[in-house]
């Protein structure tokens, strides 16, 4: 089990936070709301927030953006990881990625069977890297975004947790 060292540094980092929906808006965007305002309550950065239509070509586009940006760390998506055919997110974005994090979508699935149970399995939560950019893809209910940064995002985003975290290993993502 992770845990988080005592008299470490934490390194505040650059996020953008990504709602993939054609529904939602400003005034009801929960999800990213919530996890807007729990990494900055964690101490990191919000470098963007913004709403993207379920569009696998304008999310490429938007994320190839997200990934270039020099202002970003790291990307938290909510929304478009389901099985209905506006859910697109998987088939837009991994071909950026350079690379995947498998263990991610697995964990998230494993913390979630409490709360939903068997329905876990209609999850497509995936994240990998690209560019040296950490992207995180979620589903778009509140409480699926709230079991993703409990669980897995919120420690793998502080460098003080240990045995180790992404945090850290950032300066190194894009060595050859």
């Amino acid at each position: 089990m992770s845990r988080t060292q005592s008299g470490a540094k934490f390194i505040p980092l650059r996020v953008a936070v990504v709602t993939i929906s054609d529904s939602r808006t400003p005034d009801n965007d929960a999800s990213g709301d919530y996890l807007a305002g729990s990494l900055q309550e964690e101490g990191h950065k919000l470098a963007h927030h913004k709403i993207i239509k379920d569009d696998k070509y304008v999310l490429r586009a938007e994320f190839s953006a997200l990934i270039i940006d020099e202002e970003v760390d790291v990307i938290l998506s909510t929304g478009s990881t389901g099985l209905t055919g506006r859910d697109v997110a998987p088939e837009a974005l991994t071909p950026l990625f350079d690379k995947t994090i498998e263990g991610f979508g697995e964990l998230f699935r494993s913390a979630s069977i409490p709360d939903i149970g068997a329905a876990t399995i209609q999850s497509r939560a995936f994240a990998g890297l690209a560019n040296g950019t950490v992207i995180f893809c979620v589903p778009g209910s509140p409480g699926a975004c709230r079991t993703a940064w409990e669980d897995v995002i919120r420690p793998q985003l502080d460098s003080r947790t240990r045995p180790c975290n992404l945090a850290n290993l950032m300066p190194r993502f894009l060595e050859r």
